[in-house]
């Protein structure tokens, strides 16, 4: 079986504990066993970066350009080796994690523009004789802590930022898909960047995780995973010595609005796009299908039909539009949320069964409840599975208030044909991204991403707006 190593200070280093990576199509392919890291091997990661950052800070930034461009152009050479080990570990489909892959390399070219399109201000002093600068700086070392839903792109969109800035990096992606993470920082090693530049290290949370939240070294800490964890690295961030900055894209509760007016076969796309593709493992995904009353019977019978062509199964093959859900422990808490929502009143139009397919794996039917009370749990808690729950109002007055009766506000979108209605919408949602016509899930790299109340704290990730967490501000007085 092949063996995974971390990446600490420029070398790969082993462990005495591996994690095993299986594939949730095929319970009986496993893919490699990975190195478990130790609080020793965080600790002496955090130390190398510490090293490494007075030099990579004050590199020139054509050097970092330079080496972003190369881990964007290998990623795109290599998109179809990595997109197979993608949907191999992690269970999305091959056209998906092919697409993820593009969208990793994509992300790491924005970041080599970024890196030496850092601009800053100059303006005159209210003294006479006095200039003021205003720059910005990198943070020193970051903790980067990602989820097991977006192997790559998640990976990517968090380091990218980081190095392209001039910090220096300790990476712990998810401890069900190692294998991507390994296989971006081998393509990283490969740039020549100074050994502790960028660290790899694979493990738990709570020793990994840990170590990150409460080391001195470490400046700033990018989180993206369940809002209880996120809770647990704000305060330890906080009450830590010193403080440091922290990040964090948590949960989401996601509502698409159908209106009276929509166009049905758009409102249908997005419902079962946001809903249902990726195995509904997105945070963004259409959770909460608000429809109003005229065209709630014509959507359930065209999405429940839409749903009955589905075809589930081995992520890698072709003709597969959902793939199997992650593993044995999140396939077990979709299946109690079917129970919940049953027990709750609700009826389960079609779906949450589970599906015998060529190889034993971790396969379910996605699920459509209708007939669901905005209180009930199905309707407020993130189930994080190809599960949705359809909620029948009167009126677009009465959809806007329950999309916006939730503890969550990161993605929402509308289906109208009514331009006044949209421009409502955009104005009065409480989410942190808007969408018109288009499914819940699905963004842009350039632009930014993250939500307001439960789902997001701090500043943005993605686009230009990744500066705010990863550079800090310095005024400078000049007399003279």
């Amino acid at each position: 079986m092949s063996q995974y190593r971390n990446y600490i200070a420029g070398e790969w280093s082993s462990s005495d504990r591996q994690t095993v990576n299986v594939n949730p199509s095929d319970t009986n392919d496993i893919i490699g066993e990975y190195a478990r890291a130790s609080r020793d091997d965080a600790e002496r990661a955090i130390a190398a970066a510490h090293a490494a950052f007075p030099r990579w800070s004050r590199q020139s930034p054509q050097v970092r350009s330079a080496a972003l461009k190369h881990v964007g152009d290998q990623i795109l050479a290599r998109k179809e080796e990595i997109g197979d080990l993608l949907a191999r570990e992690e269970g999305k489909t091959l056209r998906e994690a092919v697409g993820e892959t593009v969208r990793a390399a994509q992300i790491f070219h924005f970041f080599a523009g970024e890196a030496v399109r850092l601009v800053g201000d100059h303006q005159p002093s209210i003294r006479a004789d006095i200039d003021v600068e205003v720059r910005r700086e990198p943070l020193g070392v970051v903790g980067l802590i990602t989820p097991w839903n977006f192997p790559i792109a998640i990976p990517a969109w968090k380091i990218a930022p980081a190095l392209a800035f001039g910090n220096c990096v300790v990476f712990k992606p998810a401890e069900l898909v190692p294998g991507c993470a390994h296989m971006l920082a081998e393509i990283i090693a490969q740039t020549g960047i100074d050994p502790g530049v960028f660290n790899l290290v694979m493990g738990s949370g709570a020793e990994v995780g840990a170590a990150f939240a409460e080391s001195p070294l470490v400046r700033g800490l990018s989180f993206t995973g369940s809002v209880g964890v996120g809770r647990v690295i704000a305060a330890n961030c906080v009450t830590g010595e010193p403080m440091k900055r922290f990040q964090l894209e948590m949960g989401g509760k996601n509502a698409l609005i159908v209106t009276d007016d929509a166009m049905l076969d758009t409102a249908v796309d997005c419902a079962i796009d946001g809903a249902f593709y990726s195995t509904g493992q997105r945070c963004t995904a259409s959770s909460r299908i608000i429809v109003t009353r005229k065209i709630h019977a014509a959507f359930v019978d065209a999405m429940k039909a839409r749903m009955e062509r589905l075809a589930v199964d081995d992520a890698r093959k072709e003709g597969t539009d959902i793939g199997p859900v992650v593993d044995e422990r999140q396939l077990g808490q979709n299946r109690s949320y079917i129970d919940i929502g049953v027990n709750e009143g609700a009826t389960l139009l079609g779906g949450g069964e589970l599906l015998e397919r060529g190889a034993p794996g971790h396969y379910m039917a996605p699920a459509l409840f209708v007939g669901v009370d905005p209180k009930m749990r199905i309707a407020r808690e993130e189930i994080f599975g190809p599960v949705a729950s359809v909620i029948e109002v009167a009126d677009y007055d009465e959809a806007l208030s329950v999309a916006n009766d939730s503890e969550f506000g990161l993605s929402a979108g509308i289906c109208t044909t009514s331009l006044s209605t949209a421009r409502h919408f955009l104005r009065n949602i409480e989410a942190g991204m808007a969408m018109v016509n288009l499914a819940t899930a699905g963004v842009d790299y350039h632009v930014p991403f993250g939500g307001t109340k439960a789902s997001s704290f701090g500043a943005r990730e993605q686009g230009r707006y990744a500066a705010e967490f990863y550079t800090t501000v310095k005024t400078a007085y000049v007399a003279g």
